[in-house]
């Protein structure tokens, strides 16, 4: 087939998940403007040589305002409880700098990973104030050429009981942000905290994105209120829950009820895989449970799902490198996915992220922004299994990393001289 058109790039080559067989990609004005085999134009070439193109990763949990903090603490703490406390002592200190320039590395970090689109929860309370905010809303404006960000709101520390937090949190829906979290676990009044937050996102008709039930005890849990409000106030298809990590030591016959509720309500699920192994079963003197929700499962019985990034090198996760692809990875192993499950592990940090944050315009299709990101492997179970590189990025047709491919130099060979 031969369409010719005016375009400003062509990706030649490129195998999509939707088209296994290469094909082209035809840009125009930062948008895809035509996907098929052998584009006739003059325009700028990109031969990818079957590699696999993506529209980029989706995060849809991550912690910018709080990431980078290594060297702030001994990391010695081995609870969620302490290292709330811990994050809380430290943030007193956090400046708009302070904040911008750790947010900024992982940003960085995530661009030249494949991400470009991404959550971000913002804590809003009284020992931060709006700074944190402050610091989010400059690295939202300044990454825009890369990456688009979105702000999510949301009380670390408790609402009800937290003196100020309300207050602070209007603030900055006014000033702005995109969604709105909770933390009902760590409130003195859980359903009063959710009740509020729903309030809050009806009144700005923002979404609702909640830090949930994060333990291993399946004799309680707020999953059932969150359901109950979602249902109440029409909100199908606009609440998440994150963590959730309680649906993980259920029983088959329980996990099973739990997801069917869960698909009835129309509540999404992010699942959080470094922090959720770090921070669960930490109490086990052997034979340590997982903690780690079985995300693909309950994908195929109708619940939206996401893997996200969660936090980088603090309290709640002493490592990281905001690598999408690699927290797919590491799911996979921890979630024992099958090989027939890795293409649903991809949808995982692509297709369903971007649904659960309601993105319309997501995707390698005509019409859709050019934001394109190449791996080197041929095909979406090998991304999983092989952990390739991601050799270059575009957002709306402009290149804004590249990685070079690792040179052997057998035998013989005479390397060139470094730059």
């Amino acid at each position: 087939m031969s369409v010719k058109s005016a375009f400003d790039l062509v990706f030649r080559n490129a195998v999509t998940r939707a088209s296994p067989a290469a094909v082209d990609i035809g840009i125009a004005d930062g948008r895809i403007a035509a996907i098929a085999p052998r584009l006739a134009c003059e325009a700028v070439e990109i031969e990818l040589g079957g590699r696999l193109a993506l529209s980029g990763f989706v995060d849809t949990h991550i912690h910018l305002d709080k990431a980078c903090l290594l060297g702030r603490c001994g990391h010695d703490n081995v609870s969620l409880t302490e290292a709330i406390r811990a994050v809380a002592v430290m943030k007193r200190d956090f400046t708009v700098d302070d904040v911008y320039a750790r947010g900024a590395m992982v940003i960085e970090r995530a661009i030249v990973s494949g991400t470009t689109r991404m959550r971000t929860h913002v804590e809003i309370d009284p020992r931060i104030g709006l700074r944190g905010f402050e610091a989010v809303k400059a690295l939202k404006r300044d990454y825009a050429w890369a990456l688009d960000l979105s702000l999510c709101v949301f009380p670390q520390e408790g609402l009800t009981n937290d003196p100020g937090a309300d207050e602070l949190l209007v603030a900055a829906l006014h000033d702005g942000a995109e969604a709105i979290g909770g933390c009902p676990y760590v409130d003195t009044d859980p359903n009063a905290h959710i009740t509020r937050i729903f309030d809050l996102a009806q009144t700005f008709d923002i979404d609702v994105d909640l830090h949930l039930d994060f333990d291993l005890d399946p004799s309680w849990r707020h999953m059932d209120e969150v359901c109950r409000q979602t249902e109440q106030r029409n909100y199908h298809g606009r609440v998440t829950i994150g963590h959730a990590t309680k649906l993980s030591a259920l029983p088959p016959d329980r996990l099973k009820a739990a997801t069917a509720r869960l698909a009835k309500a129309g509540v999404s699920v992010t699942v959080l895989p470094a922090t959720d192994l770090y921070l669960m079963g930490r109490d086990a003197t052997h034979n340590a449970p997982r903690g780690l929700t079985p995300a693909h499962r309950l994908v195929a019985d109708g619940v939206l799902c996401s893997v996200a990034t969660n936090n980088v090198q603090n309290p709640f996760t002493p490592f990281g490198d905001a690598s999408l692809l690699r927290m797919a990875n590491l799911y996979a192993n921890a979630a024992h996915a099958g090989i027939g499950d890795f293409d649903t592990c991809l949808d995982l940090v692509t297709d369903l992220p971007a649904r659960l944050m309601n993105l319309k315009d997501y995707g390698i299709a005509v019409g859709n922004p050019a934001d394109i990101i190449v791996l080197d492997t041929d095909s979406g179970t090998n991304a999983i299994a092989e952990l390739p590189d991601v050799l270059m990025g575009f957002k709306h047709g402009r290149k804004t990393f590249e990685r070079r491919r690792p040179t052997l130099f057998r035998p013989g060979t005479r390397p060139s001289p470094s730059p």
